[in-house]
């Protein structure tokens, strides 16, 4: 079965993954080559990460009023 594409997989996927990734490469026993393809890979995890927390973080900062309209979320104190 072929690997999921990074946007298809997700957040915790894309962190197990990220971590697997970073594993290896602390080891140093990966070669030249192999290494900077997994540092690619691992940049398009960590940014894939970055876009869905995002993601969660507007739609969790955002309030809908009883009439139906959508205000930002603020702490009054």
């Amino acid at each position: 079965m072929a690997e999921k594409k990074e946007k298809e997989l997700s957040f915790e996927e894309s962190l197990i993954n990220l971590e697997e990734i970073v594993k290896k490469l602390e080891v140093g026993d990966v070669p030249l080559d192999d290494a900077i393809d997994e540092f690619n890979k691992a940049m398009k995890l960590a940014k894939a990460c970055d876009e869905k927390l995002k993601k969660a973080e507007e739609a969790i900062t955002k309030l809908v009023k009883d009439n139906g309209e959508i205000v930002d979320f603020q702490v009054e104190e």
